[in-house]
């Protein structure tokens, strides 16, 4: 199975630049299923119903969300209709509406387990993630009830991210960090099988301070006082993800590559 996974999508700049670009990359690499981190798809701040059909319009199979899941109140009702849409599997349980993972059926029969999990380190404290991915891998177990698992931590430390890519190493098919929107060089196959990255980077404008204007956040590391409110750059984006391929047979990672299409980082896109 042919995998790509994309990393937080901010604002309108990387909303269009990914609804030009998916269609199109999804025939170059004969993708079969695509993730989408949309979590700063709406300003920046959250996700939309209008935004998010925008992304599945374009051709995301499956998108995930993060700490900012509930920035937009309609994403309360929209995530309960749209079960394409996932938030942190790791709420306390009865405490958020929707879900965290869920299995998805392509038209070939094959299925796939997509899982999204916000960690704790310097990030909002929610119940252990560690149990909550080892709980939803024994329920659909790679190679028995999914043909692929991807997992979506969404994290700030590179550490607890790594660690949860060795805990999760041979159950699934990837694993990929996001939230810090800066794609990291780590892009490898696990011992076990399992395919990481600790963070996919960011469809959005990188002429930015993670993907916002610069001015602000510049203002406010420099003097210590808000000015304005945070607002996405608007220049060219870059895609930024990456790419899997798998083995149908076992569902573990046979190969893992970068992504980064248009805007201001090199190019990578696998051959």
């Amino acid at each position: 199975m042919r995998i790509a996974f994309f990393g937080d999508v901010v604002g309108k700049t990387g909303r269009d630049a990914l609804s030009d670009q998916l269609p199109g990359i999804r025939e170059r690499l004969a993708l079969d299923f695509v993730v989408v981190n949309a979590e700063n798809s709406a300003g920046g701040f959250g996700v939309t119903a209008k935004c998010a059909e925008q992304l599945l319009d374009a051709g995301a199979d499956c998108l995930t969300l993060g700490n900012h899941a509930w920035d937009q109140s309609e994403a309360l009702s929209f995530i309960e209709r749209e079960p394409r849409l996932l938030r942190p599997v790791n709420f306390p349980q009865g405490a958020a509406p929707g879900r965290g993972a869920s299995l998805y059926d392509l038209p070939d029969g094959r299925r796939v387990l997509v899982m999204n999990v916000m960690l704790r380190l310097f990030m909002q404290a929610l119940d252990d993630p560690f149990a909550a991915v080892d709980r939803e891998l024994s329920a659909c177990p790679l190679g028995q009830v999914a043909d692929a698992v991807i997992i979506d931590m969404h994290g700030e430390a590179t550490s607890e991210k790594q660690a949860m890519g060795h805990f999760c190493d041979g159950r699934a098919s990837l694993v990929v960090g996001t939230h810090t929107h800066t794609p990291t060089a780590d892009h490898r196959v696990l011992p076990g099988g399992t395919a990481y990255q600790t963070d996919a980077g960011m469809c959005g404008d990188y002429d930015s301070v993670i993907g916002m204007d610069k001015d602000e956040p510049i203002s406010r590391f420099v003097t210590g006082m808000r000015g304005s409110r945070f607002s996405p750059a608007t220049g060219e984006a870059t895609l930024s993800g990456i790419f899997i391929e798998t083995d149908d047979a076992t569902g573990l990672a046979l190969r893992a590559e970068p992504l980064r299409i248009g805007g201001a980082l090199s190019q990578a896109e696998p051959g």
